[in-house]
């Protein structure tokens, strides 16, 4: 039986403008019952432990500035049509009304301190493109919060507001020994109600929901909703389990299918935004592609496990260490690689320049490599765009080529086409106007870009000149425009 088409949307932040949500299907097969072991009961009341976790629990609004598209196709029609045309005023003055503009955006979500001191985790999805950021205690207590840094890989953001040291916190618990059943709250303000708590138990673990390279997800029953995003997940002490980050939803309301990101995920993640503001992972620069049962016989392998490298990218950590298209990898750093989506995750928590044992399958027996642990491409477009023609200065962008390696660090479709995004200024107007590294920009005005020269020198002419120039961008699967002022360069 195929159910109706559902969708996986983060739960937060409740915007009043465009939100995108990705589509999923999913099928649904009624098995008999088995009789199994009476579990564990209940508590008689979730009552202590909500007053005791609830203080530490807050609300994040936000406002920022949202792009509309305008008609291109308008722009195009004029491009085509003679100034003398009788038609050509009517469709000029539609096109302008029709133009891309800024508006203004609010989103409302949830967030824990985990620091007396004032420091707040919550979802980066949540704070994504903010220009104000606002923290409100359960006492009613108001803050204007800064972004301390954000990881949209994880979608993990770390805030910080003026603590007095005496803030209440919360501690995180050894989610890696939570178990499937285990009873769990879940503490936010779906909807922007405020202060909600719900409960319900893990339902599955190690969930991939497709949102980024480094899915792990927990999968509860505790119903939340729109506005949940970024609030903790409770175990029975007190103790946060997880960060609650997306809803399985037809409608966008709970029907008990919820995900929330494990502590062992968020917390190394949350450790090296409070250090440093950014995180610093590790790169092999190999594809891998999941094994079947089917490959691990035709390669010798008595099961399916690893990771089958479909492609070593050249000048990378792994081809100098020699690995080959065809082996597949089963442990990094004694780390084992039981699936493919382990990989990512295991050599991300690496240390740039390290040294790691790679055991590896090939010619049916396993062999030992030792590999050179690398910065990620994102790290070193980022610190190249500084030089050369990548755009420095002109409206604060840093340009890079879009190359296998940027596709992989950001995950961008091979369809894509165009210049990378590699580093935006704080600051600046594109900061201003919500471009990220990991944007493509697709087309500069009506004329389509591939180089990181010649798309500097377009932005260059634009400030030159004095003129708004429209940027057409590709981000997650979605396209967008964005129009850069000329006052603004």
């Amino acid at each position: 039986m195929l159910a109706q088409l559902p969708q996986i949307a983060p739960p937060a932040p409740r915007r009043h403008a465009r939100a995108g949500i990705g589509a999923a299907v999913a099928a649904i097969t009624f098995l008999a019952l088995v009789p199994l072991a009476q579990a564990r009961g209940a508590p008689d009341s979730f009552a202590d432990l909500a007053a005791k976790v609830t203080p530490a629990v807050v609300n994040v609004s936000t406002v920022g500035k949202h792009t509309v598209a305008g008609d291109s196709s308008l722009q195009s029609m004029l491009d085509n049509m003679p100034k003398d045309s009788p038609f050509y005023e009517m469709f000029h003055r539609f096109e302008q009304r029709m133009a891309p503009r800024t508006e203004k955006m609010r989103a409302l979500g949830s967030g824990f301190i985990i620091d007396p001191a004032g420091y707040v985790v919550t979802n980066n999805h949540v704070i994504d493109d903010a220009d104000e950021i606002t923290v409100t205690l359960q006492d009613g207590r108001k803050f204007t919060a800064k972004l301390v840094g954000r990881d949209p890989k994880t979608d993990v953001a770390l805030l910080k507001i003026a603590g007095d040291g005496k803030l209440p916190a919360l501690e995180f618990a050894d989610s890696d020994k939570a178990r499937v059943g285990d009873w769990v709250i879940a503490v936010g303000n779906p909807f922007g109600l405020g202060g909600t708590v719900t409960a319900g138990i893990i339902s599955a673990r190690n969930r991939d929901i497709h949102s980024g390279p480094y899915d792990d997800y927990f999968q509860v029953d505790a119903p939340i909703n729109k506005g949940n995003s970024g609030g903790p997940l409770f175990d029975m002490d007190g103790k946060v389990l997880g960060i609650n980050t997306a809803i399985y939803s037809p409608n966008g309301g709970s029907i008990g299918i919820g995900f929330a990101i494990p502590a062992a995920v968020a917390k190394p993640v949350i450790d090296q935004l409070r250090a440093h503001g950014k995180i610093d992972r590790g790169w092999l620069g190999v594809s891998v592609q999941p094994m079947t049962g089917e490959l691990a016989s035709a390669l010798g392998l008595e099961h399916a496990r690893g990771g089958l490298v479909a492609q070593v990218l050249p000048d990378s950590p792994a081809a100098h260490a020699g690995l080959r298209t065809g082996d597949v990898i089963l442990s990094v750093g004694g780390k084992a690689i039981e699936t493919s989506r382990d990989l990512p995750r295991v050599v991300a928590a690496l240390k740039q320049g390290s040294t790691a044992d790679i055991v590896v399958w090939r010619d049916k027996k396993e062999q030992t490599i030792a590999a050179t642990i690398g910065a990620q491409p994102t790290q070193t477009a980022a610190a190249k765009s500084d030089e050369g023609h990548t755009g420095k200065g002109s409206y604060g962008l840093g340009l890079s080529p879009l190359t296998p390696q940027e596709r992989e660090a950001f995950d961008i479709p091979r369809s894509v086409r165009g210049v990378l995004i590699a580093r935006v200024l704080d600051g600046s107007p594109a900061a201003d106007e919500g471009l990220q590294p990991g944007d493509v920009i697709v087309r500069i005005a009506n004329h389509e870009v591939n180089d990181p020269a010649a798309a500097a020198k377009a932005l260059d002419a634009a400030k030159a000149a004095q003129k708004p120039v429209v940027l057409l961008i590709a981000r997650r699967g979605e396209t967008l425009f964005v129009v850069l002022k000329a006052g603004q360069a």
